[in-house]
């Protein structure tokens, strides 16, 4: 290939880059006017492909449609000695995420070689760098050779200093989660239209209704708030589909930034151990148990600590931050159970979102009273 492709290797923190210069980062990214349809997806990234890449003979150019996303359609576009990936965002996905945020996180995080390069962004898209590798699976995400490559890599990611390399302002710095709850609970509520009432009955019947969901953030926040999880960045989506192991199996990347932000250390680590038990097909019994999630997190805190030039890995710290991802493992299944009733309504993606709703909401609720009575041992 002709491009540089990721090396998370070469991980460094990049030279402070002042507010004032932002624009200039973003006016390096090109703006395509061109609006990808979802029923001829290849003709629009032809014509993104046309702008983006001139000299390529799109005659040569050879697409394969990726069928993980439950989001957006990605796209994977080759010439013989060049690759690059279009994503197409999901219809009515803007309710849901915040593309002008999305594209800036992009960028910073770029910036600080933690996302693939944007090469630009389209009406309903982005242009980006392809990270050569296997997306993680149920067996390999678990691998004592592949997860102390993800701890470290989460770890690295939080490490990152919000006023400096993601240029946030001191009083920006709140976690974004109770904003989102909130916000997936508006679009519940503000659903109105033909079949509202078997809508309602049917919300009353399978999760309580949405009072009840209401009560649920509610009363969650009133219990994790208080632990003092720290905020950093947080990619807030690492699901098996979104972590790439490189071919030698040395390091991982992740992708999709889409839902990023500044968010609770706890909830993103709570989140990817959720998700070992994968997305089309559920099971969590592959939850990690004590055992691993204590490796990992000794792994996780022992990366942060030399970042952070802070003491070695302390027992309790261990403990401590084991309690509080596996509570903040609930908000993650109420965030996405929310989530997946939103898309259940506004998603034309071949996917069952009600469904997967009930399962991340029956998993938070048996689990609930488990994981909020844990406590660390003094």
């Amino acid at each position: 290939m002709n491009q540089k492709t990721m090396d998370v290797n070469s991980w460094a923190r990049p030279a402070k880059l002042a507010t004032s210069n932002w624009a200039l980062v973003m006016a390096k990214v090109p703006h395509v006017d061109v609006y990808v349809e979802q029923e001829n997806l290849y003709d629009g990234a032809a014509q993104v492909i046309a702008s983006i890449r001139p000299k390529w003979k799109l005659s040569d150019v050879k697409y394969k449609l990726f069928t993980d996303g439950i989001t957006n359609k990605l796209i994977h576009c080759s010439v013989p000695d060049d690759v690059l990936l279009i994503r197409v965002y999901g219809k009515n996905t803007d309710l849901l995420i915040d593309r002008g945020a999305e594209t800036r996180n992009i960028k910073l995080l770029e910036r600080a070689c933690f996302a693939p390069r944007l090469f630009a962004t389209f009406r309903n898209g982005l242009a980006y760098e392809f990270a050569p590798g296997s997306t993680l699976d149920a067996a390999s995400v678990r691998d004592p050779a592949v997860y102390p490559l993800v701890a470290r890599r989460v770890a690295q990611l939080h490490a990152l200093r919000p006023e400096e390399d993601l240029l946030v302002e001191p009083h920006q710095l709140r976690p974004l989660l109770w904003d989102i709850l909130d916000k997936y609970q508006a679009l519940l509520r503000g659903g109105r239209g033909q079949g509202e009432r078997a809508r309602e009955q049917r919300f009353a019947e399978d999760f309580g209704g949405l009072d009840r969901l209401e009560a649920e953030i509610r009363d969650l926040q009133s219990h994790l708030s208080p632990l003092g999880s720290p905020i950093v960045m947080c990619h807030n989506d690492l699901l098996l589909a979104n972590v790439i192991l490189s071919p030698n199996r040395s390091n991982v990347v992740f992708i999709d930034y889409e839902y990023a932000g500044l968010n609770y250390q706890a909830f993103d680590i709570g989140n990817h151990f959720a998700e070992f038990a994968g997305v089309a097909t559920v099971d969590y019994s592959l939850y990690p148990d004590r055992d691993l999630q204590t490796k990992w997190l000794e792994i996780y805190l022992d990366e942060l600590n030399r970042l952070q030039e802070g003491n070695g890995v302390l027992q309790k710290d261990v403990e401590q931050l084991y309690v509080q991802v596996n509570k903040f493992a609930l908000a993650s299944h109420l965030m996405w159970g929310l989530w997946a009733l939103v898309q259940s309504e506004h998603s034309t993606i071949k996917f069952d979102f009600y469904e997967y709703a009930k399962i991340r909401l029956k998993e938070y609720f048996s689990k609930k009273d488990l994981f909020l009575s844990l406590e660390a041992s003094s």
